[in-house]
């Protein structure tokens, strides 16, 4: 294949502070995670490798650093990089008009098939979702799922489509029922039928450190929102990035105090490991009502006038 190199391992650098406690290293779903609302949503890479080169089905690897994206990717497949792409100045999420650039260029129509793998494969998943998409999907956990089921990784980046005048992409505003502002958090605090779920790292939650890799730059204050109960992603997967079984992933939200019957907020420090615990929630246990607040702790700890508990 034309730009092409079979790659047994490719892991990916991180650069930056990023979105957890370490790197992934190579894992595969864990068995019975397929159920859900949505079974379609699941896919694994015998369906990537069924549908390369069909022109209504375009991957998408999300990441916070183009280091393994630039090593070897699918074929076919743009980056997303969670900061440089979906994030602006300031790490403030990505403006409306921002986001249907980036799906314009990289080849995505209203009808596209969204395909999503990598490190942050579930944030692009949820971020879509939030924005109405109506067909896309997820490969959970690690990107080295393609080279272990012998696929080819390609360094040939593709062709952004000719640019129009106009997006060929017109994104309607984030459902709120997925996507929760500042605002919305704001108005948890403290409501018995709403519950504030942190899915950081325990030293996050304490106040300890800022970002997940305890980088003294571009901080904040440390700490969690008022109330918030802590389940850390860790809880919720066997290996980097892939999620336990429904019983066991239900187990560990119940016995933290997150029950079905109420709205659940979740967030982390930029939204990746909140929209894989969204992901857990909302597909695997169906539960009703799950935002993210894409916002998460680098715009709540950042702000000066927040209140933030220890």
């Amino acid at each position: 294949m034309n730009g092409t190199t079979s790659l047994a391992h490719t892991s990916a650098i991180m650069t930056g502070h990023g979105d957890c406690d370490e790197q992934p290293a190579h894992s595969s779903v864990e068995p019975g995670v397929s159920a859900g609302s949505d079974s379609t949503a699941i896919i694994d890479a015998a369906w990537i490798a069924e549908h390369l080169g069909d022109p209504g089905v375009q991957l998408i690897e999300v990441d916070v650093s183009p280091a393994a994206y630039t090593t070897g990717h699918i074929p076919g497949a743009v980056l997303w990089n969670a900061y440089t792409d979906l994030r602006g100045p300031d790490y403030k999420t990505i403006a409306l008009g921002d986001l249907e650039r980036l799906l314009s260029r990289s080849g995505c129509t209203p009808s596209s098939t969204l395909v999503f793998y990598g490190y942050g494969a579930a944030l692009g998943f949820w971020l879509m979702k939030a924005h109405a998409h109506h067909d896309a999907r997820l490969l959970i956990g690690s990107r080295e799922q393609w080279a272990l089921a012998g696929g080819e990784w390609s360094t040939q980046v593709p062709e952004p489509p000719e640019p129009t005048a106009t997006s060929s992409y017109p994104l309607v505003a984030p459902s709120e029922d997925l996507f929760a502002s500042q605002a919305a958090v704001e108005g948890a605090i403290g409501d018995p039928n709403q519950i504030l779920l942190d899915v950081r790292a325990e030293l996050e939650y304490s106040g300890e450190r800022f970002w997940p890799s305890g980088a003294t730059e571009d901080v904040g204050r440390a700490g969690h929102l008022p109330g918030a109960i802590s389940v850390p992603i860790d809880l919720l997967r066997t290996g980097e990035d892939t999620l336990r079984s429904p019983e066991d992933l239900r187990d560990a939200f119940e016995n933290a105090g997150v029950s079905s019957d109420k709205q659940v907020i979740v967030y982390c420090t930029i939204g990746n490991r909140a929209s894989q615990a969204w992901f857990a929630l909302k597909y695997l246990l169906a539960y009703p009502k799950v935002s993210v607040y894409y916002g998460s702790w680098v715009e709540w700890g950042n702000a000066t006038d927040t209140p933030v508990e220890t």
